[in-house]
């Protein structure tokens, strides 16, 4: 029961760029410029965590369902995983929602209820 915490993470993770798949909203529809954004939103949380780390503000807790390994003190391996989830959902989030309100604005604009 050690790595279900890592697989469902992986699992959801793998979701998202399903739903991104299908709508083309973030590496499918631009692969460079979500590339960056993910990169520079991991490494912003990861150097936020280590922050805190360093600060004594974050610990890591014991659970039974985390695998248990640390790629730095107090930072497990799970961490960095959620982080690259929390940047690609949020970003799928924020692009699928402003889809929505594009098209919105422009049924609007023709007259067209929604």
């Amino acid at each position: 029961m050690g790595f279900l915490y890592l697989t469902l993470l992986l699992v959801f993770l793998g979701c998202m760029l399903l739903l991104d798949w299908r709508y083309r909203l973030f590496f499918w529809r631009d692969a460079m410029t979500a590339a960056i954004v993910t990169v520079v939103g991991l490494a912003f949380f990861l150097a936020w965590d280590i922050a805190g780390i360093a600060g004594g503000i974050f610990f890591r807790g014991e659970a039974a369902v985390a695998t248990g390994i640390v790629l730095a003190p107090e930072l497990p391996i799970e961490e960095p995983v959620f982080l690259l989830f929390l940047v690609v959902c949020t970003m799928v989030a924020y692009t699928g929602a402003a889809r929505i309100l594009t098209r919105r604005r422009r049924r609007s604009a023709e007259g067209v209820r929604p």
